[in-house]
């Protein structure tokens, strides 16, 4: 079965990966704790977190700024995996911007830019749902939906499949 034609898997390429940097990878809720409730919306270049009870407040963090707030804390290495994947995807967005570009001069390249940008979000997902993981193994409270996560490898994996011939 062919999900997508040869002829339109360069668009579905980065078009899949400005979807991936722009969903957020993680949504976690964390219900009551200590009388404030907690919402964490966590793109993969900033977190939004939402505050409510007996303090109400929104707060938003690159990802290096969410992890020095972390370091030194048990959870740390969950935000060490998000800077490793922001930084992949990033490189991704990049490679896409210049595909989009000059697609023809990629296309004529020794690699196949389909391949490498679904490689690249393929790594994206793994790295992110080892963040995640680590989020929810170390300690920090709540319920993750990785959602971004999700849509990162069944992208990447309907980008690493599809029939270039």
């Amino acid at each position: 079965m062919v999900w997508v034609r040869s002829e339109h898997a360069g668009a579905l390429a980065v078009v899949s990966t400005w979807l991936c940097a722009l969903l957020p990878w993680n949504v976690t809720y964390t219900p009551n704790v200590s009388g404030v409730s907690l919402l964490f919306v966590r793109f993969p270049f900033a977190e939004i977190q939402f505050a409510w009870g007996l303090s109400s407040r929104v707060a938003i963090r690159s990802p290096l700024s969410a992890l020095s707030l972390q370091s030194g804390q048990t959870v740390a290495a969950a935000y060490q995996a998000w800077v490793v994947g922001a930084a992949v995807l990033a490189l991704a967005v990049l490679f896409s911007l210049v595909y989009y570009l000059r697609d023809e001069r990629v296309e004529a390249g020794p690699v196949d830019p389909v391949r490498v940008l679904g490689g690249l979000l393929g790594v994206v997902g793994v790295v992110l749902a080892a963040a995640t993981y680590l989020l929810v193994t170390r300690g920090l409270p709540g319920i993750p939906l990785p959602l971004g996560v999700v849509i990162s490898l069944v992208l990447a994996g309907v980008l690493l499949t599809v029939d270039r011939t």
